[in-house]
């Protein structure tokens, strides 16, 4: 039995307009590939909340006031030697300055 490469999950919320564009960024750069299948995400719609503060510049929504927005919690797998370029894929992809995101060890191996 050959070794695979350990894989992380990539958990992002996304605004529901952008969730295509950015999950093809994401694909374009190697994640959503596991074993022999491709552009494999789960994603599930719900409502993001926050308030810009300070000297933010909110895509959406207004400094100081509260905002909500639909969006998607998308996950999608990767190997772990990808991290940086998937994190940068949708960093670049995504509309808001500060994206909400995190990275997961996969444990399933």
């Amino acid at each position: 039995m050959s070794e695979r490469e350990a894989l992380d999950v990539l958990v992002a919320h996304i605004p529901a307009t952008h969730t295509e564009e950015i999950l093809k960024a994401l694909f374009a750069v190697g994640a959503g590939a596991v074993g022999e299948y491709r552009e494999c995400a789960f994603v599930q719609r719900g409502e993001g909340r926050f308030r810009p503060v300070g000297a933010a510049n909110p895509t959406i929504g207004t400094v100081g006031e509260l905002e909500h927005v639909v969006e998607d919690r998308v996950e999608v797998t990767f190997p772990r030697s990808r991290r940086a370029v998937v994190v940068g894929a949708l960093r670049a992809a995504h509309p808001y300055e500060e994206p909400s995101f995190h990275v997961l060890v996969n444990a399933a191996e």
